[in-house]
């Protein structure tokens, strides 16, 4: 399983890598895997700002749908349009091209209240 040292994670199984003010999120290889495949991601919140865990859209799979939840407060600046012709994309490179939204920050120190991959580890038992 891919738990790549440089990204932070939720208990809710998504990543973020920051760069500047801006973070990244996408779900976890352990999330996708649980998931199965992925025929649906949507966001709808693109331009809004949103507190730490709120829903930010959801991911549908072929058995079941999930909430996001957004791990950091902040503006969400852009969806990855490219999901919405191919979301297996999820499936196949969850931390690269299947990445999901970015978020314009409203307090990088967020990030020190996440998982680090050791701690995301524990929790999934891997």
């Amino acid at each position: 399983m891919n738990i790549p040292a440089e990204l932070k994670y939720t208990k809710d199984h998504e990543w973020v890598k920051l760069e500047g003010d801006v973070a990244t999120v996408g779900i976890t290889d352990f999330a996708q895997g649980e998931l199965g495949d992925i025929v649906y991601v949507e966001v709808e919140t693109v331009d809004e700002t949103l507190d730490a865990d709120e829903i930010f859209g959801s991911v549908e799979a072929v058995k079941t749908v999930s909430d996001l939840f957004l791990p950091v407060a902040g503006e969400i600046i852009e969806f990855n349009e490219s999901l919405e012709d191919a979301p297996e994309t999820v499936n196949t490179d969850p931390y690269g091209a299947g990445w999901m939204i970015k978020v314009k920050c409203a307090n990088v120190s967020d990030l020190d209240g996440l998982l680090s991959a050791e701690a995301y580890k524990e929790l999934i038992g891997a």
